[in-house]
């Protein structure tokens, strides 16, 4: 499933407007005999499919009989809720985990209850003024900073710049998420996390990732792919500036593009 949004679009130093495709990002909450039991983020579809999966890999239901599912959308919490119904003689050990469950969809916010406590936020305010060519070469500047990928191809990158767009800190990881989480926690015990300006991922961004970059009070985020739909509406909702497909002397914004500028 996909939606359609617009951005504003820098080649080399020029602006245009653009309508991209994005892939919709949005909250499935999962309740067993009507008790709440996790949210996990998906892209809208086979949520049958999902949920039966998710229960087999963790260990909750491997019975061979299908499950009864009812699904309702609750658009004040702006997530669909599915209630599972199962005899609880047939749920595995995998459901006293339920508390501290983590799907596997690799976005953090899974296994948490609620999304409000997210999004009840002020939003970030910063002046600050990012020349586009200093955003490209942060991009270069992180590629040469992945001693890890270059052996594996297999890790992540996150690189945090300060306002003249000098490298703080590159961390690597597995997951993207947990690349971020490395740089905001290095420049947090270096005392050093207020020059933080910038921080651009070598992945696509999620909902939770645009969390995280609030969270640390850091005004721009950029990515090599693109953001989800749930990433750019909860970026425009925090005040947080964010770009995507940044690739060469290409960058696309979907959120408070003011903090971009062009070279004069």
């Amino acid at each position: 499933m996909i939606d359609n949004y617009q951005g504003k679009k820098f080649v080399a130093n020029q602006e245009m407007l653009v309508d991209d495709n994005l892939t919709v990002e949005q909250a499935l909450q999962i309740c067993i005999n009507k008790k709440q039991f996790t949210i996990t983020m998906r892209t809208p579809g086979n949520d049958k499919d999902l949920i039966r999966g998710l229960l087999l890999s963790e260990d909750i239901y491997k019975a061979e009989d299908a499950l009864k599912i009812e699904f309702s959308e609750n658009k004040k919490k702006g997530l669909t809720e599915a209630n599972v119904f199962i005899d609880e003689k047939l749920l595995g050990d995998g459901y006293s985990n339920s508390r501290s469950m983590l799907s596997v969809s690799s976005c953090g916010i899974c296994g948490k209850k609620e999304l409000e406590d997210l999004s009840k936020k002020n939003k970030l305010a910063s002046t600050l003024q990012l020349p586009i060519q200093n955003l490209y070469k942060m991009f270069d500047v992180m590629k040469k900073g992945q001693p890890t990928f270059h052996l594996s191809g297999g890790s992540h990158a996150a690189a945090a710049f300060d306002k003249d767009g000098s490298l703080l800190c590159i961390m690597e990881d597995i997951g993207r998420h947990n690349a971020v989480d490395k740089v905001i926690g290095h420049l947090k015990n270096a005392e050093m996390l207020k020059q933080a300006k910038c921080i651009v991922v070598s992945g696509r961004i999620s909902y939770e990732i645009v969390t995280k970059i609030f969270a640390a009070k850091v005004p721009v985020l950029a990515a090599v792919s693109a953001p989800s739909t749930l990433a750019v509406d909860f970026a425009k909702e925090l005040g947080v500036t964010l770009l995507g497909f940044c690739r060469g002397e290409k960058a696309t914004c979907y959120a408070h593009p003011y903090r971009i500028k062009l070279s004069e």
